[in-house]
C-alpha cells in the first residue's frame, strides 16, 4: 500500500467544488491542501465526494466536472474498501464511540501510515490510535 502524510477527508475535498459565495474561503483552504499536503484518500472519500457533488450540493456540480475532480484525486494514494479495513473500522468504533464512516476513515489513515487526518467531522485536536485530526477551517 503506498503510504502518505495525510488523510484528507471528503468533507474537506468538497469544498474544492464548491461554487458558493460563502465557502470561498473553505474552497481556498481544500484547494492549498490538495496542492501542498502529501495526502492519500480511500475509496469511501471518491463515493462521498461524488454523491454529495452531484447530488447534495445546494448547486450540484456537473457530473463531468466531479468525474475529473475525482480523477485527479486518484492519482495519489487511494485505500481500497477490504475485509480488514471493515474489521479496524469497527473496533475503532467500539473503542472511541465514533460514527463507523468516521472509523473508516481512521482506518484508512492508518493503512496510509498518515499521522494527520484533516476533517470537519471529526474531534479537532483528538488523537485516534496515533492518528491526529485537525479541521483545516478553525482559526
Amino acid at each position: 500500500m503506498p503510504a502518505a502524510d495525510a488523510f484528507l477527508d471528503s468533507n474537506v475535498l468538497i469544498y474544492a467544488l464548491s461554487e458558493e459565495k460563502e465557502e470561498r474561503a473553505k474552497r481556498d483552504r481544500a484547494v492549498e491542501l490538495i496542492s501542498s499536503v502529501d495526502f492519500g484518500i480511500s475509496y469511501q472519500v471518491v463515493m462521498e465526494i461524488w454523491v454529495v457533488a452531484t447530488r447534495k450540493m445546494v448547486r450540484p456540480a456537473p457530473a463531468a466536472r466531479t468525474a475529473a475532480f475525482i480523477e485527479n484525486l486518484m492519482e495519489f494514494p487511494c485505500v481500497p474498501g477490504t475485509e480488514g479495513l471493515y474489521r479496524q473500522a469497527v473496533q475503532l468504533t467500539a473503542r472511541f464511540g465514533i460514527h463507523p464512516y468516521d472509523a473508516a476513515i481512521i482506518a484508512a489513515a492508518q493503512e496510509l501510515g498518515a499521522q494527520t487526518v484533516y476533517s470537519e467531522d471529526l474531534n479537532h485536536g483528538q488523537d485516534y490510535d496515533g492518528i491526529r485530526v485537525l479541521n483545516p477551517f478553525r482559526d
